[in-house]
């Protein structure tokens, strides 16, 4: 099968290629965001096409995630539409925004993508949008394993996070001073500059970095335990990979978190301060951190593993082109 899709979110698209499929990334000249073409070591199955070239490929099924992909696929394609004249899936990666029980989504009672099917990343995610009309299902996340890399030599805790100022309040950036007290903090992520001095921490309680994942996933590996002071978005791959790489979670019980990190593989409270105390233990307590960070990569590896998502992928993509 050929999938026309755009490498929207890097970390999910690497799990999503590693299927049986040839998979055709659109590429522009600029490498803008509507033509990143190939962003990660990607498996042979996937090939850079340009627009002019994908005006006469040969596509069976189209994955949207953004809105505007629906008339730009549409454009590229030489006027076949996806969901009418092509299958077509939507895949939504976020919680919703605004006011959140109400909020619609793009895809909700939409004549033109009456023959797409929605799917969400999260249970949490499909509960909250409401998705009018549209067929929806769940496909959870799945992470190609980076091993179990844990060492936890680090007295620190790692923190993955984009843009952390202007989300603010979303990923919790206003809870890291007080966290910092607890566990010096090691903050990853693009556009993180200038965080430490934002937030009026010195340079040891918070440093940050931004790495290519496979220096990621070892350095993050090196710290003690993974902070995820998130309040509202969706499940984030960077926590999942934490698991995978044998780290006990302290984090906000929100969201999908609570499903995700089963009892006895780390710290899931409401209260910053349980989450401070659980940070002081696990850095007083090597030896507790890396037997909670055991049980978390065992229970990621059934839930998420990459092999479990794949077959999730393709049962749904066999039910849309048939």
């Amino acid at each position: 099968m050929n999938i026309l899709i755009w490498p929207v979110h890097g970390s999910w698209t690497k799990a999503f290629v590693q299927g049986p499929h040839r998979y055709l990334l659109p590429a522009l000249p600029d490498r803008g965001p509507d033509g990143l073409g190939r962003t990660f070591t990607w498996p042979d199955s996937v090939t850079e096409l340009s627009p002019v070239l994908l005006r006469d490929a040969p596509v069976d099924l189209v994955v949207l995630q953004r809105p505007h992909e629906t008339a730009l696929a549409e454009c590229w394609l030489g006027g076949r539409r996806p969901g009418r004249d092509l299958p077509a899936v939507y895949v939504e990666h976020n919680t919703p925004d605004g006011h959140v029980p109400l909020t619609r989504h793009p895809c909700a009672d939409r004549d033109d993508l009456r023959g797409v099917t929605l799917v969400h990343v999260t249970h949490f995610n499909q509960l909250f949008w409401d998705s009018g009309t549209a067929p929806t299902t769940v496909v959870e996340h799945g992470v190609v394993d980076p091993g179990h890399l844990y060492t936890g030599e680090l007295d620190r805790a790692a923190v993955v996070v984009n843009d952390p100022v202007p989300r603010g309040r979303a990923t919790g950036t206003d809870l890291l001073p007080a966290l910092s007290r607890a566990a010096p903090l090691d903050v990853f992520g693009p556009r993180t500059e200038g965080l430490a001095a934002y937030l009026g921490l010195s340079g040891d309680r918070l440093r940050r970095a931004e790495l290519p994942q496979g220096r990621l996933h070892a350095e993050m590996a090196r710290r003690r335990l993974y902070l995820h002071p998130v309040r509202w978005t969706s499940l984030g791959l960077s926590l999942l990979e934490a698991m995978h790489l044998g780290m006990p979670v302290v984090g906000l019980a929100t969201t999908e978190a609570v499903e995700a990190v089963p009892e006895g593989a780390g710290v899931l409270s409401t209260r910053p301060d349980v989450l401070a105390r659980a940070a002081r233990t696990y850095l007083r307590e090597p030896g507790a951190a890396a037997e909670d960070g055991a049980r978390a990569r065992r229970a990621a590896l059934e839930r998420y593993g990459l092999g479990r998502f794949l077959d999730d992928w393709e049962r749904l993509l066999a039910e849309v082109t048939r």
